[in-house]
């Protein structure tokens, strides 16, 4: 009984190996190791977010790609945090990120001076004088990642509209095209921070 036991188990891992190496470019150049070395790999895909799901429609022009500090990426992390809180999808973050990324490169903008676009503040450059909160709402990140989120949700269709359509529609700037540049880094930083 064990004899069939193990010759069964083992016709079973040679068919899923020989089945892997014809699977495609990815499986054939798969370590041959045993499989104790690929859980680890699968896990850490399973981990990262689907591609399909954070940029549906492929990006839409140019992409914009900008080193970030410390503080930014705590912002992106934050922006995160409160998506999550607020039960929405990886894509809703994505936006959002995008968002923060064409109005501030995700930093939480006090008051400009004469630089500044009317009373706008935050990651968002949200506008007090618009509803969007009081200055000390919209410069905390949580509070004015809620906010803009939920405008996104009062739109309908947003997670089928291409992003700076999503982003437009809440945002209404005087760029509307320009949210699509930032799409891509959105995305990675999204992959890379929503389970983390």
């Amino acid at each position: 009984m064990n004899t069939m036991l193990r010759k069964s188990v083992l016709g079973i891992a040679g068919l899923a190996f020989t089945g892997g190496v014809f699977a495609g470019p990815i499986a054939a150049h798969a370590d041959a190791r045993p499989v104790e070395g690929k859980p680890a790999a699968v896990a850490v895909q399973a981990d990262k977010p689907d591609s399909a799901k954070l940029i549906p429609h492929g990006v839409q022009g140019a992409q914009s790609k900008i080193d970030l500090n410390d503080e930014q990426t705590a912002n992106a992390k934050a922006i995160i945090a409160a998506t999550k809180k607020a039960g929405l999808p990886e894509r809703a973050a994505v936006i959002s990120i995008a968002t923060s990324l064409q109005e501030s490169k995700l930093e939480n903008l006090g008051h400009l001076g004469d630089k500044n676009d009317h009373d706008s503040l935050g990651l968002f450059q949200q506008r007090p004088s618009s509803g969007w909160g009081t200055p000390e709402q919209i410069t905390d990140p949580e509070y004015s990642t809620l906010a803009f989120e939920k405008g996104l949700k009062q739109v309908d269709g947003w997670p089928d509209m291409p992003l700076t359509e999503a982003a437009q529609t809440v945002q209404v700037s005087a760029y509307p095209d320009a949210y699509a540049q930032w799409e891509q880094q959105a995305a990675d930083l999204v992959a890379q921070h929503w389970n983390s």
